[in-house]
């Protein structure tokens, strides 16, 4: 067992990690920029190291600076949470040659998965089936309309090594397709510094399934059931749930089967996310996320697993401590993303408890929300027995929650979750649009 780790993030998942790690025995460090000194991550962590600015580029994207208060402070690992540098498979190669492990997936791995053109090829090399679109990258006008014209529009450009939403365009006819070329090859330039895109067929209000799994590089994949993520704005998730109300046991069951394969085949190493695509009862593979997730506590709920605690073992010891023939699904959970609206300062902060209920937030009383970083100030996740059991409880909880000081989207999933379509669990990704008129 390590006992001493860095967490190259900030926040909500920096709060998670130095938790799960003191449950573990592992110390840990902390890194802020300038902004974050009175953020909880900093509080809590044993340790605390200021890096940079707020700008990320000066602070939580910093690589050297991160790599060297690790080295500076006897850290064994770090652990790079979700977004900034946690798909970066440069700064996982840098982080062991350094030395020390890399908490996620081999830089190589992450390298294959992060490229969407190479993952959609690799997950047809293992049987999992794919949209119909482009086998490489678009570099050039005449191949992105030969592409659309075989697909038949709509069509959706993505960039190769985007996600969130950047350098994503829907083209809805053939006139259209030149100038969103362009728009999404810039995007991607200027938010993944790689021009590259692909073309795929766009699936009109499909819903959107992932599976968790977790894996010991050895070969053993250990997957802990789906979540559905179709309730989302501008392709950001707003509530996440598990099982997922659009996946029969017979899908699931080929869900799971391509997954393993995968998985199992690239020696996957740590926690991973399998995204798709459904529709009626057809899915497709949309993409590998190579790290942990924001949405893993409805998975953690229906499990009864630590899926943190389990990543920190499989990438320090290539083990895990469950057996996959074990794993048990049970109830059902569901995650509100409390995001704020502006900054402002924390004036007053009740959290709702009770059986079944987890709050996970970096807020406290007093605590000013900065503007440089991700709007998601809190998660509000719930369990229970059965669907309406747990949408009952998620809306007495959202109620329940008191925060004062910000502007906050809370009434806004409270309505989404009082709606018919929701109660009935019968919706797709246009849900949001459906509802309020945009994306």
């Amino acid at each position: 067992m390590i006992k001493k780790l860095l967490i190259a993030n900030r926040g909500e998942i920096a709060v998670r990690i130095i938790r799960c790690c003191k449950e573990m025995g592992i110390k840990t460090v902390a890194v802020y920029s300038t902004a974050d000194k009175e953020n909880l991550h900093v509080k809590l962590a044993d340790e605390a190291y200021c890096i940079g600015l707020p700008p990320s580029a000066k602070s939580y994207l910093n690589d050297d600076a991160i790599i060297t208060v690790a080295l500076r402070t006897g850290c064994e690992a770090i652990h790079p949470g979700v977004g900034f540098l946690s798909e970066n498979a440069s700064f996982a190669k840098d982080v062991e040659k350094a030395g020390l492990i890399w908490i996620g997936p081999k830089p190589e791995t992450i390298e294959l998965l992060g490229d969407k053109v190479q993952a959609r090829a690799t997950a047809l090399k293992y049987g999992l089936p794919i949209t119909p679109g482009s086998d490489g990258a678009i570099d050039s006008l005449e191949k992105g309309q030969q592409i659309a014209a075989k697909c038949g529009f709509p069509v959706i450009i993505k960039a190769a090594s985007g996600g969130g939403g950047k350098g994503m365009r829907i083209v809805w006819k053939e006139e259209d397709l030149e100038e969103n070329l362009k728009i999404a090859s810039s995007e991607a330039l200027a938010n993944f510094a790689d021009k590259t895109v692909y073309i795929e067929k766009y699936i009109e209000n499909p819903r959107h399934v992932e599976l968790q799994v977790i894996a010991d590089g050895n070969g053993t994949v250990c997957i802990l059931g789906e979540r559905d993520c179709s309730v989302q704005k501008n392709h950001q998730k707003l509530l996440e749930e598990s099982p997922s109300p659009a996946v029969s046991a017979e899908m699931r069951e080929k869900m799971y089967k391509g997954a393993q394969q995968l998985f199992s085949g690239l020696k996957y190493r740590g926690a991973g996310t399998i995204e798709f695509l459904v529709t009626g009862k057809d899915f497709y593979f949309m993409e590998v996320n190579a790290r942990i997730q924001v949405e893993h506590p409805v998975s953690e709920f229906v499990s009864g697993i630590d899926i943190i605690r389990e990543q920190i073992l499989a990438c320090t010891e290539n083990k895990l401590t469950v057996n996959p023939q074990e794993v048990q699904i049970k109830g059902w959970a569901i995650e509100a993303r409390i995001n704020a609206r502006m900054p402002g300062k924390i004036t007053r902060l009740e959290i709702p408890s009770g059986p079944g209920v987890r709050f996970d937030s970096f807020l406290y009383q007093g605590y000013t929300v900065v503007p440089h970083y991700d709007s998601m100030l809190a998660k509000l996740i719930v369990y229970d027995y059965d669907r309406e059991l747990a949408r009952k409880r998620l809306i007495r909880c959202l109620e329940e929650l008191q925060l004062e000081g910000v502007q906050t989207n809370r009434e806004q999933q409270l309505e989404i979750l009082k709606t018919k379509q929701f109660i009935s669990g019968n919706f797709g990704t246009s849900l949001y649009q459906e509802l309020y008129g945009q994306n």
